[in-house]
C-alpha cells in the first residue's frame, strides 16, 4: 500500500529530464574531469569544470553550443547576466574574473569584454550580475566586495573605455557567503552578518543588530505584488535555528519566521525515472539547521538546501510548502521553478517544482504508469477535486489503470480504484459554474498552463451562439441606417476618411479592416452585399473560433455594437494621430474604383502632391491613367513569366531581350514628360547592337529641376570638395554624365513614384528593375551608357540594398553609379530628425543619435555617415568602425578619401583584439585584389620619403630600416596573412620599391629568397637582422659565406654612407657591434661551428680579415670552451659506458 500524504502538502519535486548521456558527451563523468559549479538561464545552461572549461548548454534540445576555455584554473562561479543573455560572467580559482560577450546574433567569436584581477589569490564565493546595467558584483573569502563594468562590442569601441572598470566597494569582516542586488541597492551576507549598500549614493547599513556565526544565505524578494502597488521588494536572511528574518529594503527586521517545528514533517519523496517514490508519514523530530543560500524560487517560494535535504517555505504565510531528502547537493540554481542540482561526485540533475495533478499530468504524457499511479495514490486529496477533472478526467484514470501489471502491481491498482471511486463529478455544487461550461466543452491543459477547449459539435451551445447570431445578423442590417455624424464633425479630415471606410460607406484600406484588431465573436461591419455574404457564410458554420456559453444573459446585439462602433471610433482616433506624426498627407488616397466583383488594389502612399487640375479634366484623365497601369501590368507579368524560366535566367542574351520588351512600356507609363525622356527609341540607342551612339538628355522642366534640387548645405571646403569631386569622376571608359555649372547632374534622382502604383505591381517593377541595372552594370564600362540615367529616373523601384552592392563593386568602372545612389539617399533621409543633430556639427551627439536607431538599414545609415563625412572629415570616418559589419570597408572605401579610408580600416583592423586582427583581416579581403591595393595605400601615407630609404639606384639606404611607418602594425598584419605565391612576389617587389626594408625580408624569408634577402641586410649594416624572430638566419656554411661575401663588397658604400648620414640617422652614430662586416660575421660563424671551421671559411671565401685583439680574445676563448665542452661529453660518455658494462646481462 502506498501511504498517503497529509493535506498540508500539494506540489512535489520531480525530475524528468537525464542529463547523464549531456555529461557523457562532454566528457564530464570521468574521475579526471569534473563539474565544479553551473549557473542557469532562459536560454542557457552553464556548466564550469575542474580544468578551466566553461560549457554553454542550449536548454532547447540540451545541445553544446560553446565551449570558453581559462588558463587561470578551474571555474569556480559563473553567473548568466539576466537582462542580457550575451554576456556571462566567470570567476577561476586564481581569483580571475572574466566577463564573456558571446556575441551570437551576430554569429562571432565569443570575446573578453572585461578582465578583473582584484581578487587574485583569494577564493572567489560569489557573482552577482547588475539588474539592471552590464556590471558584476564580485566577494571574496577575505570579505572584499568589488565590481566589474562590462564593456560591450554591440555599444561601438568606445563604450568599453571607463575611468574605473574595476573599483573596491568594501571590505566586511569575514567571508562573504551570498551576494544580492535589486533596485540599486546590493545585499551582502557574511559569516557574521547582513549589510545593505546604496551603490549610487556609497551608503551602508546592517540588517538586524544580532550576529551569528557561520554560512548564512539571504536574498531579495521580488514580490510582484508589492512592486505593483509602489512598494520596495522585501529581503530575506537566514539565521540560526532553521530561522529566517523577514526585513524591509531599509534594512529594519520586521519578523521572524521559525521553521524548526514545521520540518518536523515527513519529507515528501522526490517524484524521479530513476527510482519509484517512497513516502514515509512516520514524524520527524524538529530540524535546526543553518541554510547556507538562500534563492527566490519562482513568484511566491523561498529556496533553501543543505547537503542532505532541499526545503523550500512560503514566506508570506509562514509555511513549509515541503521538503525532500536529496543527498550530497553541493550546488543549486533555479530559473523559474525549475532547479538544476550539482552534487559531490559531478552529477547533475535537473529537478521542477508542480502541483500534484500538473505532476500525475506530465507523468501520464512520458508514460510512467507506475509512478503516476504512486502520485495518486499519495495525493488522493488534491487529485479528487472536480477542478482537476479538465486536466486529469477520469477516463485517463481508467486508463492508467488498465495500464498497470495485475500480477506485480495489484495492491498499487486496487488503490487506484479506491481513488477513482472518491473522485468528485465534474458537476458537483462546488464547481457549479464551470460544470455548464464543460457539459459541452472538453478541456485539456497544457504544459504552460492554458486550457485548451475542444467544442463539441451539435451540443446545446452551439444552437444558443446561432441564435445569438441571427439576432446579430438582423441588428447589422438595421445598424446600416445607423448614422456616424456627430462622430464626424469631432475628427479631421483623414480621420472622417478612415471612420467612413470603417462604417462601410467607403472601402477601407487593409490595414484599417475591423478583423485587424477585432477578435473572432465580434461581428464584422461590411457595407457591400458580396462581403456581407461571405460573413453569413463564416457564420453559419456549427462552431466558432472560440465560443464559450456563458452562465449570465449576454448584452443586446445592438449594444454589443455600440461598443464595438466606439471602439473602432477611439481606434481610428489613434491610428490618425500616430499618421499625422509621420506626415502622411491625407490626399495620398485615390478615389477608390467602384467595379463590380473587382477587389480593391493597395495604394502606395506617396507624399508628392496631386496637381490642382479641374474635376472634368480629373475624370477624363483617370481612365488613361488605370489603361496604362494595366498595360504596364500585363507587360511586367509577361517579363517575370518568361525570367522564371532558368534558360532564360542564365542566358544573358535572352535576359536583354526579355527586359528590353519590358523596357518602353515602362518608359512610356512612368517615364518623365514627353520633352525630356529617351522614349522607346532613346532606350534602344544604349542597347548592346548600338554602342557607337550616345543618349543625348536633354534638360528637365525649370519647375521641376528646380523641385527636386537638393539644397547644398555641405560645409566641406573647397579644397576637399573639388578632391571628392575628382575622386568620383570616371577614371576611364563609363557614362559621363551631363551636369551643370555648379557640377549636379542635370537630371534629378526620382526617389518616389511619379504616380500612386499597386503594392503588387511595385515590387514586380522593383525586381525587374534591378535586375536591368544590375545586367548592364556588370556588363563592362562602355556598353551600356544609360545605367546611371535609368537608376536616376526609376530610383523609387530599386531595391536599395542590391544597388548599394552593385555600387559598391563597381565602384572603379562606375563611379557615377554611386554618386546617384548617395544622392537620392540623402534626398530621401533628409527628413530624419538625426539629420538636425548633424547639422549642428557636434560629433559625439551625431553618433550617439545614430547609435539610438538601431536596427540599422545599410542604405539609409550610409547616408547619414555620408553627411557626417562631409561635416568632419577624417575625424568622422575613424569613428565609422563602430558600424561594422552593417557599414563595410568597401561601403567607407567608396565614400572617403584613400588617406582617410586608411585611416578607418587601421582603426577597424585594432578595435579587435590582438589573438583575432590577423584573421579579422583576412576576412576583409574580398576580393583578393584589395591586398595590393591596401598595401600600396598603407606604404604611400605617413611614410618616410623613398630619397631616405632608397638610393639614387634602388638599393637600400644604411640604417634606412629603423624609420618608423605610420601604419606599420597594420603592414605587419597584412604582410603575414597567408597568400598564394604571386601575391607575396608582388608585395615584396611592393615593399622593395617603397623602401619598407622589414616587410620586404619577412616576404624574402618566406619565399625562401635568402641572396636578396642577405644583400638587403648587408647595405641596411644591422647585423641583429641576421637573427630571429625578425631577421633572415643563415643555415648552411654556403649561406654564410654568401653573406661573408657580400659584406666584403658592401663595406666600401656602407663607410661613404656613414661618414655622410653621421649622427643624423633616427638612431644617432653607428654602433659598430652590429655593424655588418666579415669580422663581425667571422665572429658570429665561430660561435656557431667553431673559430677554427669559421677562419677556414673566411679563407675559403678569399677575404683576408684581420681580427682585432678583442675579437681574436673572442675566439681564443671559444676555443677554449669548446675543449672543455668536448671533454666534458667525453667524460659522461666514459662513466655511461663504464655503468653500461657493470650492469649483469
Amino acid at each position: 500500500m502506498v501511504p498517503v500524504v497529509s493535506e498540508s502538502h500539494s506540489h512535489v519535486l520531480a525530475e524528468f529530464d537525464c542529463l547523464d548521456p549531456l555529461l557523457s558527451a562532454l566528457r564530464l563523468d570521468s574521475g579526471r574531469l569534473k563539474c565544479t559549479c553551473l549557473a542557469v538561464s532562459r536560454k542557457w545552461l552553464a556548466i564550469g569544470t575542474s580544468s578551466g572549461g566553461l560549457h554553454l548548454i542550449q536548454r532547447e534540445g540540451w545541445k553544446q553550443r560553446l565551449i570558453l576555455t581559462h588558463k587561470e584554473g578551474s571555474i569556480t562561479q559563473v553567473a548568466c547576466c539576466p537582462h542580457d543573455e550575451d554576456f556571462i560572467a566567470v570567476a577561476t580559482s586564481q581569483g580571475l574574473v572574466v566577463v564573456w560577450e558571446l556575441q551570437l546574433e551576430r554569429r562571432g567569436r565569443p570575446e573578453r569584454v572585461s578582465v578583473s584581477w582584484e581578487h587574485q589569490a583569494q577564493a572567489i564565493t560569489s557573482l552577482c550580475w547588475d539588474t539592471t546595467a552590464l556590471r558584476v558584483f564580485v566577494g571574496d573569502a577575505g570579505g572584499k566586495v568589488s565590481f566589474l563594468r562590462a564593456g560591450s562590442s554591440k555599444l561601438g569601441k568606445g563604450s568599453a573605455f571607463v575611468i574605473f572598470p574595476v573599483q573596491t566597494i568594501t571590505t566586511v569582516d569575514s567571508r562573504v557567503v551570498q551576494l544580492g542586488y535589486a533596485d540599486g541597492r546590493l545585499l551582502v551576507s557574511s559569516l557574521s552578518r547582513c549589510y545593505l549598500c546604496d551603490t549610487e549614493r556609497q551608503k551602508f547599513w546592517r540588517v538586524g543588530n544580532k550576529e551569528r556565526d557561520g554560512e548564512y544565505g539571504a536574498c531579495f524578494f521580488p514580490q510582484s505584488r508589492a512592486l505593483a502597488a509602489g512598494q520596495a521588494p522585501l529581503l530575506y536572511c537566514a539565521r540560526p535555528g532553521s530561522r529566517i528574518w523577514e526585513a524591509s529594503f531599509s534594512g529594519e527586521v520586521l519578523s521572524t519566521h521559525q521553521f524548526k517545528q514545521l520540518l518536523a514533517c515527513p519529507p515528501v519523496p522526490l517524484i524521479s525515472y530513476r527510482t519509484e517514490p517512497q513516502y514515509n508519514p512516520v514524524q520527524r523530530s524538529p530540524q535546526s539547521m543553518a541554510f547556507p543560500k538562500l534563492l527566490c524560487l519562482g513568484d511566491q517560494h523561498l529556496l533553501a538546501w543543505t547537503d542532505s535535504a532541499i526545503y523550500i517555505f512560503t514566506p508570506q504565510t509562514g509555511q513549509v510548502l515541503l521538503w525532500s531528502e536529496v543527498k550530497d547537493v553541493v550546488e543549486v540554481a533555479v530559473y523559474r521553478s525549475e532547479l538544476f542540482c550539482l552534487y559531490g561526485d559531478g552529477h547533475l540533475s535537473h529537478l521542477s517544482l508542480l502541483s500534484a495533478e500538473r505532476c500525475v499530468e506530465r507523468l501520464l504524457r512520458r508514460e510512467a504508469w507506475v509512478a503516476a499511479a504512486s502520485v495518486c495514490c499519495m495525493f488522493q486529496h488534491t487529485i479528487a477535486p472536480s477542478r482537476v477533472r479538465k486536466s486529469i478526467p477520469v477516463d485517463r484514470l481508467d486508463h492508467l489503470r488498465s495500464q498497470l501489471s495485475s500480477s506485480t502491481h495489484s495492491d498499487l491498482i486496487g488503490q487506484l480504484e479506491e481513488v477513482i471511486s472518491k473522485l468528485e463529478p465534474l458537476d458537483s455544487a462546488s464547481s457549479s459554474r464551470r460544470s455548464s461550461i464543460s457539459s459541452h466543452e472538453s478541456f485539456n491543459v497544457l504544459d504552460c498552463g492554458i486550457y485548451r477547449v475542444i467544442s463539441r459539435r451539435g451540443s446545446q451551445s452551439d444552437e444558443e451562439t446561432s441564435s445569438l447570431v441571427s439576432q446579430s445578423m438582423l441588428e447589422e442590417e438595421r445598424l446600416k441606417e445607423f448614422s456616424f455624424g456627430q462622430e464626424e464633425d469631432q475628427v479631421d479630415h483623414e480621420g472622417s476618411l478612415h471612420l467612413l471606410a470603417t462604417s462601410g460607406l467607403l472601402p477601407s484600406p487593409p490595414w484599417l479592416h475591423p478583423s485587424v484588431f477585432l477578435s473572432a465573436p465580434v461581428l464584422h461591419l461590411h457595407s457591400d452585399h458580396q462581403s456581407s455574404e461571405h460573413v453569413e457564410g463564416e457564420r453559419s458554420e456549427p462552431s466558432l473560433q472560440f465560443h464559450l456559453p456563458l452562465s449570465f444573459r449576454p448584452k443586446p446585439p445592438r449594444i454589443a455594437l455600440q461598443a464595438v462602433r466606439d471602439s473602432v471610433t477611439s481606434f481610428v482616433k489613434k491610428t490618425t494621430d500616430k499618421i499625422n506624426t509621420l506626415q502622411m498627407n491625407s490626399d495620398i488616397w485615390l478615389r477608390p474604383d467602384h467595379r463590380e466583383g473587382g477587389g480593391q488594389a493597395e495604394l502606395v502612399p506617396s507624399t508628392a502632391p496631386l496637381p490642382e487640375e479641374p474635376e472634368h479634366e480629373v475624370s477624363v484623365s483617370q481612365p488613361n491613367t488605370e489603361n496604362d497601369l494595366q498595360e504596364l501590368r500585363t507587360a511586367t507579368e509577361r517579363a517575370v513569366f518568361q525570367i522564371q524560366d532558368p534558360l532564360v535566367l542564365l542566358d544573358p542574351a535572352c535576359l536583354g531581350e526579355a527586359l528590353e520588351e519590358w523596357l518602353p512600356v515602362l518608359e512610356r507609363v512612368l517615364g518623365p514628360s514627353v520633352e525630356g525622356h529617351l522614349g522607346v527609341e532613346g532606350w534602344e540607342r544604349v542597347h548592346p547592337e548600338c554602342e557607337d551612339q550616345s543618349p543625348s538628355l536633354e534638360e528637365p522642366p525649370a519647375d521641376e529641376g528646380e523641385e527636386n534640387e537638393r539644397p547644398e548645405d555641405s560645409p566641406a571646403s573647397g579644397e576637399e570638395g573639388n578632391q571628392r569631386s575628382d575622386h568620383l569622376r570616371p577614371e576611364g571608359g563609363g557614362e559621363e554624365v551631363p551636369v551643370t555649372s555648379n557640377g549636379a547632374p542635370s537630371e534629378p534622382v526620382l526617389v518616389r513614384p511619379p504616380k500612386p502604383l499597386p503594392s503588387d505591381l511595385q515590387a514586380q517593377l522593383g525586381r525587374l528593375a534591378t535586375l536591368f541595372v544590375e545586367t548592364r552594370c556588370f556588363r563592362g564600362p562602355l556598353k551600356h551608357p544609360g545605367v546611371a540615367t535609368f537608376m536616376r529616373r526609376y530610383f523609387f523601384l530599386l531595391d536599395q540594398e542590391r544597388v548599394r552592392r552593385m555600387c559598391v563593386l563597381s565602384f572603379h568602372e562606375h563611379p557615377e553609379l554611386q554618386s546617384s545612389f548617395m544622392e537620392a539617399m540623402l534626398e530621401l533621409t533628409q527628413s530624419n530628425k538625426v539629420v538636425e543633430v548633424i547639422h549642428k556639427g557636434d560629433l559625439l551627439k551625431s553618433l550617439r543619435s545614430l547609435r539610438e536607431l538601431q536596427p540599422w538599414s545599410a542604405p539609409h545609415l550610409l547616408a547619414h555617415l555620408h553627411r557626417l563625412y562631409e561635416k568632419h572629415g577624417e575625424v568622422a570616418v575613424r569613428s565609422f568602425t563602430q558600424f561594422y559589419p552593417t557599414i563595410l570597408p568597401s561601403d567607407v572605401m567608396a565614400m572617403a578619401q584613400p588617406s582617410h579610408f586608411l585611416a578607418y580600416l587601421d582603426n577597424l583592423v585594432q578595435s579587435r583584439a590582438e589573438e583575432q586582427r590577423s584573421a579579422f583581416l583576412g576576412s576583409l579581403l574580398q576580393p583578393e585584389s584589395l591586398r595590393q591595393d591596401w598595401l600600396q595605400l598603407a606604404l604611400s601615407h605617413d611614410a618616410p620619403q623613398q630619397s631616405d630609404t632608397l638610393t639614387s639606384d634602388g638599393h637600400p639606404r644604411w640604417h634606412s630600416h629603423f624609420f618608423s611607418w605610420g601604419y606599420g602594425r597594420f603592414l605587419s598584419l597584412l604582410i603575414r596573412l597567408p597568400a598564394d605565391l604571386d601575391s607575396k612576389q608582388n608585395m615584396a617587389e611592393t615593399c622593395r620599391r617603397n623602401g619598407y626594408w622589414t616587410g620586404y625580408l619577412y616576404l624574402c624569408c618566406e619565399l625562401q629568397h635568402h641572396s636578396e634577402a642577405f644583400s638587403a641586410i648587408c647595405r641596411l649594416d644591422d647585423l641583429s637582422l641576421l637573427e630571429e624572430p625578425k631577421g633572415v638566419v643563415p643555415h648552411t656554411l654556403d649561406e654564410w659565406k654568401t653573406v661573408i661575401q657580400m659584406s666584403q663588397q658592401c663595406s666600401r658604400p656602407l663607410d661613404q654612407a656613414q661618414a655622410c648620414a653621421g649622427s643624423s640617422m633616427p638612431n644617432g652614430s653607428a654602433d659598430s657591434r652590429n655593424q655588418v662586416s666579415p669580422e663581425s660575421l667571422t665572429l658570429r660563424l665561430a660561435r656557431v661551428v667553431g673559430p677554427d671551421r669559421a677562419l677556414a671559411a673566411l679563407q675559403e671565401c678569399g677575404v683576408e680579415v684581420e681580427l682585432r685583439p678583442h675579437s681574436a680574445l673572442v675566439c681564443e676563448l671559444l676555443r677554449v670552451a669548446e675543449k672543455r665542452q668536448r671533454a666534458l661529453i667525453q667524460t659522461m660518455l666514459e662513466r655511461c659506458d663504464r655503468f653500461l658494462w657493470s650492469q649483469p646481462a
